[in-house]
């Protein structure tokens, strides 16, 4: 199935693509780009800025943990919906509300009063997200022609890899400098301008485009789609706070009787009106289905990583957040420049033999680290880390951008917002189980290691202390290497050659814009 087979012709201007001379595509390329970045540096700015947090605010541990996890809920738990929103109403539209609705939550946070009603904003800002972040890659896939579409998501996995590394470094310089006295807040407060200026240029310049037939919202289908992601996510978010209680357990394996409620009721919508929430004929085109399992696995190796990285060089190693920000420098540059060359260069070319060389490659990176953190203990030196980050990084870039490509490659242009919230939502869900997995193969052996230094005197109990982040630092990453395996053997199920490459390659771009025409409703 190619997606010329599967993507019919669209009724209304609203839901064609721009002609390949239309610049202004480019324009809003760079904004719905920006707002992802955004999004992506908000998730990783809070971790550096948390012992400035909970000095200044006085937040509880149990507060700050809720700080990060109450806008991954939320995040998690809206993404399908917002990206069916924007299906139905207009994914120009959802995009604006969610970007105006996400700074509005940003100055909240930024003037948070106390511990509480930072909380409660960031919930909000999760929510304001979730309309927000499914809309990107749908006006990607409903604003460029299909040969363009290898070059744009690899400036997409670029943005990624910046954003992973962006968001420590920027908010360790925020925190570091204490602006005007504001202390943390500043890592909130700087989305006020970039979010008003994308609001203000994402109104002028992005092309709106729905569901070429009416479609009407699943209500029943969004109450079992929340219901189902918290009763997974809020107990693996809380696990370890509250010791794995057995209601967690209870939880967990209810929301999979509720998802599966989900699946049947979205079968039988389906049929009868062909308006679901969930567009369950997408797992049936193999590019897809394949795709989000290996997006779910990859998500796990994601949420262990940068959590346990970020506490190993700040607890374990007693670095300063700004030393720690800036030597992931080297990973990001890395992840930005395999991620532009994997599907422009590579991927036409080889396949699905680069997504798997960039698991093998991102494995080998987390060895490397391993044996380094095992060689040189406390006294490793970030330029002695440069070497696997960066090879990590480069393993990184050849996977995210040539996978959202192939999961979108035969996705048909009215479901690109369902596709792009599924997207999405499973890389959340396997960031929550990396997450939750942190509990048991990180923590889990920093508490038995700090167990038994309780008698010792402060100097030695320190030392022993920063070991214990180093050996739970190494198990982590055992973890993750073995989940990069496993993510290697699942690649064999995505196509050899992703379906957009195909077509793009008998496509010629236009040189000069095509006139503006009423495209005729091919049955």
């Amino acid at each position: 199935m190619t997606s010329a087979e599967t993507e019919p012709a669209l009724v209304n201007n609203s839901s064609a693509a721009p002609a390949a001379g239309d610049r202004r595509r480019w324009f809003a390329l760079a904004i719905v780009m920006t707002a992802a970045f955004m999004d992506l540096v908000d998730v990783t700015i809070v971790n550096i800025a948390i012992p400035s947090i909970q000095r200044e605010a006085g937040a509880s541990f149990s507060q700050i943990q809720w700080i990060t996890a109450g806008y991954a809920l939320a995040f998690a738990a809206g993404l399908i919906t917002g990206g069916r929103l924007g299906d139905i109403h207009g994914r120009k539209r959802l995009f604006l509300v969610g970007i105006g609705g996400f700074t509005l939550a940003s100055a909240l946070c930024g003037f948070a009063a106390n511990p509480e009603m930072l909380v409660a904003s960031r919930i909000l800002q999760g929510a304001m997200a979730a309309l927000m972040v499914p809309q990107v890659l749908s006006i990607v896939h409903a604003t460029f022609p299909a040969h363009e579409r290898g070059k744009v998501f690899g400036l997409f996995g670029a943005v990624v890899g910046l954003g992973a590394v962006t968001g420590p470094l920027l908010g360790a310089l925020l925190t570091e400098w204490n602006l005007f006295g504001l202390e943390w807040r500043p890592i909130f407060l700087i989305n006020l301008p970039v979010g008003i200026a994308g609001l203000i240029l994402g109104s002028r310049f992005i092309t709106e485009s729905k569901a070429p037939k009416a479609l009407k919202l699943d209500l029943v289908g969004v109450g079992l789609v929340t219901l189902g992601l918290l009763m997974l996510l809020y107990p693996l978010t809380r696990g370890r706070e509250l010791n794995w209680p057995l209601w967690g357990y209870v939880s967990m394996a209810g929301a999979l009787v509720v998802l599966t409620v989900l699946v049947v009721f979205e079968r039988r919508k389906a049929a009868r009106d062909g308006s679901p929430l969930v567009e369950l004929s997408l797992f049936k085109v193999k590019s897809f289905a394949a795709g989000i399992a290996v997006q779910t696995v990859f998500g796990v190796a994601l949420g262990i990583f940068f959590l346990v990285w970020t506490l190993y060089m700040q607890f374990g190693l007693g670095w300063r957040p700004l030393k720690a920000g800036l030597t992931g420098i080297p990973f990001s540059i890395a992840v930005s420049t395999a991620a532009g060359l994997s599907v422009q260069q590579l991927v036409p070319r080889f396949g699905r033999k680069v997504l798997q060389a960039g698991a093998l490659v991102m494995g080998l990176g987390v060895l490397i680290y391993i044996w380094e953190a095992n060689r040189y203990g406390l006294s490793i030196a970030p330029w002695q880390m440069a070497l696997p980050l960066v090879v990590m990084g480069v393993g990184m870039g050849l996977i995210v951008a040539p996978l959202t490509d192939a999961i979108l490659s035969e996705v048909p242009r009215e479901h690109s917002g369902s596709a792009s919230g599924l997207i999405n939502t499973v890389q959340q869900m396997g960031n929550a189980l990396g997450l939750g997995l942190v509990s048991v193969v990180f923590f889990g052996v920093v508490d038995d290691r700090l167990a038994q230094i309780t008698e010792r005197s402060a100097a030695d109990a320190a030392s022993a202390a920063g070991a214990a982040f180093v050996d739970g630092f190494q198990n982590a990453l055992v973890w993750v290497a073995a989940v990069m395996a496993a993510i290697f053997l699942l690649m064999f199920a995505l196509p050899k050659r992703p379906a957009q490459h195909a077509e793009g390659a008998t496509e010629e771009p236009s040189a000069e814009p095509e006139p503006e025409k009423e495209p005729a409703l091919v049955p």
